[in-house]
């Protein structure tokens, strides 16, 4: 059931690409090669397709690491560019929306893409992400395709286990190309 090819350097970047490795062995894979290891799945993903294919080791992004601009946060107080959720944040809004506030990843990325908008229209915001949170289904990161894979196994396979669901998906990764459900993923039950 598992033909995958195990990472190493004699694999291509489009063989690479065409399957499942977990973050683990991702990682593992720059450690052994003296590739940078930090970062997403994504980037590491990235970076090992292009030394695989030139042999050349590229280096990890480098973010600017940024102190919080404001120690007093209001209503009015602009969205600062380079945003990061800071405990300042994290009180500011605790005291507007309430304890069981949290920094959503849908509401980070809408402060980190609305530089210049008032915390008004933020607290405006989180509010209407949580609405729509509940009316739907909520995107997952391309990254994560484990669960991208199981929410679409339900969607198809209402009442089927657990069980069931990762023994398709143990079987998709398995494959060359996608990691999206497919009904004829279930032949494997």
């Amino acid at each position: 059931m598992n033909d995958r090819p195990v990472l190493n350097k004699h694999l291509d970047g489009d063989t690479f690409r065409s399957y499942y490795y977990l973050k683990e062995e991702l990682t593992a894979f720059c450690r052994q090669n003296g590739i940078p290891a930090s970062g997403g799945k994504l980037e590491l993903t990235d970076r090992i397709a292009h030394f695989l294919d030139t042999g050349e080791i590229s280096a990890a992004s480098k973010k600017p690491k940024t102190k919080p601009v404001y120690t007093e946060i209001t209503e009015d107080t602009l969205i600062e560019p380079n945003f990061v959720c800071s405990e300042v944040h994290r009180a500011f809004f605790q005291s507007r929306i309430g304890s069981g506030f949290t920094f959503l990843v849908p509401f980070q990325k809408w402060l980190k893409t609305n530089t210049g908008k008032t915390y008004q229209q933020a607290i405006e915001a989180y509010f209407q992400i949580q609405q729509d949170k509940k009316k739907g289904r909520t995107a997952i990161n391309r990254q994560f395709e484990y669960n991208t894979y199981i929410r679409d196994f339900y969607a198809e396979n209402t009442g089927k286990p657990l069980e069931d669901a990762i023994k398709c998906w143990k079987y998709k990764k398995s494959l060359p190309g996608h990691n999206r459900y497919e009904k004829s993923d279930l032949h494997i039950l």
